[in-house]
Formats: C-alpha cells, sequence, structure tokens
C-alpha cells in the first residue's frame, strides 16, 4: 500500500517509492548520468526531488539546468583572491561557529552599503555557498542565514539583489537553506517583506523566522540554537569582537586549500557519504526549529568531473533531447539580465 499522504502541499513517500522516483529521474537525465556519477547520486537527487516535491520532469529538469551551470559558471573554481574586495565590509561572510545541529551559519547585513553589481554580489554569495557547503558536518546538509538587521532602512532595498539572491538559493542551492533568521527587522520592513514574498517558493518561505530582542520567546530561539559565548553581540549574543577581515581572510584562504583538495579528490562532500532514500529515512530528523521538511536533503557536489568542453556540449544534447532547457541560460547571462 503506497505511502503517499498530503502534508499541506508536501507528499510524504516510502523510501522504496523514493528509490523508485530517484530511479525515474536517472532515466530522464539520460547519458549524463554515467558521466556525471556525483551530480546523479542518489543523495543529489533526493534533494531536487524534494525541491520539486516529487515531480519527476520537473526535478529533472532543474538538475539538468544545474549541470548546465555548474559546467558553465565553474561556482567550485571561484576563490578568495577573486572576491576579497568585496568581502572587505562584512556585509555577508561564514561564521566561524556552528549551530548546536553542526550546521553552517552566513551572516549577511543588509543595512551595510554595497556598491557592486548584482551580477558581482551574486558571485560572492556563490563562493559563500560553495564553502559553506563543504563545511558541513556529516549527514547534515542544510545552513542556517542570520540576518541582521541594524542600519537598514527602505534606501538599503535592492529588489533585483533580492531576486537573484531568491533565485541562485532556490534554482543552484535546493534545499540547502535550514533556517533563515531575521533578526531585529525595522516596522517599515514588513511592506518590503510583501514585495518580497512572491520571489519565494512555499518551501523557502516555511523556513524563514522573524527574531526581535525584546520577545523572550523569539529570543530563546537563539538561545535554542547557538552557544550564546561564541554569537556575536548583534545576534544577543556574547561575543563582543566586530568583524575582522584580516583573520576572515586568513580562513577563507584555508577553505580555498580545503575546496582545491577537495575538487582534485573527486570524493562525495562529507554531508553527502553513503545518503540513499533508506539511510535518508532513518536518520535522525533535523527538526530543529526548520518550519518545513524535515531530514537529510541532497548534497551539491563540486564540478570536478564536469568539466570538457565535450562532455559540455554532451549535457547539453542529453538535455536538449530528453527535456528543454535552455543552454545558453548560464548563471552570467542570467545575472547580466538582472542589471
Amino acid at each position: 500500500m503506497s505511502s503517499k499522504k498530503l502534508q499541506g502541499a508536501e507528499l510524504t513517500l516510502s523510501p522504496a517509492e523514493q528509490q523508485a522516483k530517484i530511479n525515474e529521474v536517472r532515466k530522464l537525465i539520460g547519458p549524463a548520468v554515467d558521466k556525471f556519477p556525483a551530480m546523479c547520486s542518489d543523495a543529489s537527487i533526493l534533494r531536487f526531488l524534494r525541491a520539486r516535491n516529487w515531480h519527476t520532469k520537473r526535478s529533472a529538469k532543474l538538475l539538468k539546468e544545474t549541470l548546465i551551470w555548474r559546467l558553465e559558471a565553474k561556482p567550485d573554481m571561484i576563490r578568495w583572491d577573486d572576491i576579497a574586495q568585496q568581502a572587505e565590509t562584512g556585509k555577508v561572510y561564514k561564521a566561524d561557529y556552528f549551530d548546536k545541529y553542526g550546521r553552517t551559519v552566513l551572516v549577511m547585513k543588509p543595512g551595510v552599503p554595497n556598491s557592486y553589481s548584482v551580477e558581482t554580489q551574486m558571485r560572492y554569495l556563490v563562493y559563500c555557498m560553495e564553502n559553506a557547503i563543504l563545511d558541513l558536518k556529516p549527514r547534515q546538509e542544510r545552513m542556517v542565514w542570520l540576518i541582521d538587521f541594524e542600519g537598514w532602512n527602505m534606501s538599503s532595498i535592492s529588489v533585483k539583489v533580492t531576486r537573484e539572491t531568491a533565485r541562485v538559493l532556490q534554482d543552484r542551492y535546493p534545499e540547502r537553506l535550514g533556517l533563515a533568521i531575521l533578526y531585529n527587522p525595522p516596522k517599515v520592513f514588513e511592506s518590503f517583506w510583501i514585495m518580497v514574498k512572491p520571489f519565494l517558493e512555499k518551501r523557502t518561505y516555511k523556513k524563514v523566522k522573524f527574531v526581535y530582542p525584546n520577545a523572550a520567546d523569539t529570543q530563546k530561539v537563539m538561545e535554542d540554537l547557538f552557544d550564546m559565548d561564541k554569537l556575536e553581540s548583534s545576534f544577543g549574543g556574547k561575543w563582543t569582537q566586530g568583524f575582522d577581515f584580516v583573520a576572515y581572510s586568513k580562513r577563507m584562504r584555508e577553505g580555498d586549500d580545503k575546496m582545491t583538495d577537495f575538487v582534485i579528490s573527486g570524493a562525495p562532500l562529507p554531508s553527502d557519504q553513503n545518503v540513499t532514500a533508506e539511510t535518508r529515512q532513518s536518520s535522525a530528523p533535523d527538526n530543529s526549529l526548520e518550519l518545513s521538511e524535515d531530514g537529510i536533503s541532497s548534497t551539491d557536489e563540486t564540478a570536478s568531473n564536469l568539466g570538457s568542453s565535450d562532455e559540455t556540449e554532451d549535457l547539453h544534447m542529453s538535455c536538449k533531447n530528453e527535456i528543454k532547457v535552455d543552454p545558453n541560460a548560464s548563471n552570467s547571462k542570467q545575472m547580466k539580465q538582472s542589471k
């Protein structure tokens, strides 16, 4: 008897049903499966399936588009020296601590001015995402975004940046976000939030939580999630030192070395090893204040096996033959269109 049932608009499938969906997606992907085993692993396909509520054709289409994007944009080849200048203000950075569930933490400060183009900002965001994913603990495949609204006002608004950020997160890194904490947004943000919501898929929207420092019930969210001795004071923690660009640069260069070693090795990400429909079902649920579906998501492997121009052409042909995907819709071109 099938275990399919609705939870709102989301399906719950048994491990056997999930595996059947994985196999169906592999057939839709076609010859690329054998050439790109990392991106077509059970764990990777599971992530894309959940992002499209187990609809196999939509999942295969999204996966193919992501394969093409990774082949052309080469996100795992971006290095600190390429984007360091954008990090100087501390507008976006990876924290040097994890939450209590082993999730990488990205800190964002939308109130800090940024004069860079949308394309340049998205390239830096992609670098941060790649670095954060590589740092995820085993069997923990999602991260936390901490968004500090200090200094934010209506002049800080960029609909283009917001739209592109949502697109990168949802289309290129689906099921990577575990929780987004909007810390102390001003009252005026409510009108902007109404504008933002249409850019967000329901699964993403459900992972957003508003936290206010003067509200005991929501402040408890921070205490339950983080070691308050390590959490920045701007989020109600006890760590009073500000963003140190020199120290952060050292960490990121070490991260670059780690990424290079990882790409050369061709090994699966630590968070993605031995993940199948069966092991995902039996894994401890990630119910740490996430407002949507729990459980282990799949992975975004680097493009270590996706390098040659012949492979790129083969993948384009495979995508065209199986499902219509615009091979010219590369990340860089899409970003330029948004400028």
